[in-house]
């Protein structure tokens, strides 16, 4: 899985430091439903199925990058996420399930 690396130099001393970031929340989730890659036309074709746990996991994964304060909409970003690239969640479209979300359907599951 490719992650992103920062390296910073200080050139008056030639120490240099190395910053392993985390994988984009796409990645997290191509690799939560065991796919390759994300549809080329997320509208018509769809790739995958996200599960609530799933999407908690990648959302746990990603809590540092992502700007959701709490973990209830940091899940919905990654369903955002799984608009753009052809993944249900919970069998429905990704827009559906955040307004589940909002109206605590999912409380139970997102802990």
């Amino acid at each position: 899985m490719k992650v992103p690396v920062q390296v910073v130099v200080d050139s008056t001393t030639k120490k240099f430091e190395i910053i392993v970031g985390t994988p984009p929340a796409s990645a997290l989730i191509l690799k939560q439903i065991n796919v390759e890659k994300g549809s080329g036309t997320p509208h018509s074709n769809k790739v995958g199925d996200l599960s609530i746990e799933q999407a908690v996991q990648v959302a746990k994964q990603k809590e540092g990058s992502l700007l959701g304060k709490t973990l209830k909409l940091r899940v919905k970003e990654v369903m955002g996420t799984c608009v753009s690239m052809g993944v249900t969640v919970e069998g429905m479209d990704p827009r559906a399930a955040q307004k589940r979300v909002d109206a605590g359907e999912y409380d139970a599951r997102i802990k």
